[in-house]
C-alpha cells in the first residue's frame, strides 16, 4: 500500500482522494495579512484565539506583531486597550498583528497549499511549508500532547 500511496499522492482527478482521510492539526501564529490568504483553503477548519476575548486583557507589545510597528501606533492601541474600546482597537489593529489559530486540514489540502504557495512572494508561505514538511517528516520534533 505504501508503494501505491506514493504513486497516487501526486496525482489529481480523484487518484489521490485517500489523502482526504489523513488529517493533521497545526498550531500557527501568523499575521492577519497571512491569515486572509490562508482562509482561501476552505477544506479545513481554523479555530482562532478570540480577539474579542483577548485583545483587551493586556497591553500590546512589539512581540504581538510580525514586524515592529511605530511607537505612536503602539501607544495609540494601548490607550484604546486601557480605555476598553474594543471596536476602535480592532479597527486600528495593523494587519501585521499575530493571531494564533489551530488549523485542522487533510493532506490533500496541505498538498494544494504546497503546490500553490511554494513560490509565493510572501516569505511566510515558504516558511510555513518548510516547517510543516520538517515536522511531518520528523514527528518526534512535535511537542508532546500529554496533558492537553
Amino acid at each position: 500500500m505504501k508503494k501505491v500511496a506514493l504513486q497516487l499522492a501526486p496525482k489529481d482527478f480523484g487518484h489521490n482522494k485517500f489523502l482526504e482521510m489523513i488529517y493533521l492539526w497545526i498550531d500557527v501564529a501568523a499575521p492577519l495579512y497571512w491569515w486572509k490568504q490562508a482562509d482561501t483553503y476552505r477544506l479545513s477548519t481554523k479555530h482562532s484565539q478570540s480577539t474579542m476575548h483577548t485583545i483587551l486583557k493586556r497591553p500590546l507589545t512589539q512581540e504581538d506583531f510580525e514586524f515592529p510597528v511605530p511607537e505612536v501606533t503602539l501607544t495609540r492601541l494601548n490607550t484604546l486597550v486601557s480605555d476598553g474600546n474594543f471596536s476602535a482597537v480592532v479597527n486600528e489593529l495593523p494587519s501585521g498583528f499575530l493571531q494564533r489559530r489551530v488549523w485542522v486540514m487533510n493532506y490533500k489540502c496541505l498538498r494544494n497549499i504546497i503546490v500553490q504557495r511554494r513560490r509565493h512572494k510572501l516569505p511566510e508561505w515558504r516558511f510555513f511549508i518548510s516547517e510543516v514538511l520538517r515536522q511531518v517528516e520528523h514527528p518526534e520534533l512535535l511537542p508532546s500532547l500529554e496533558g492537553l
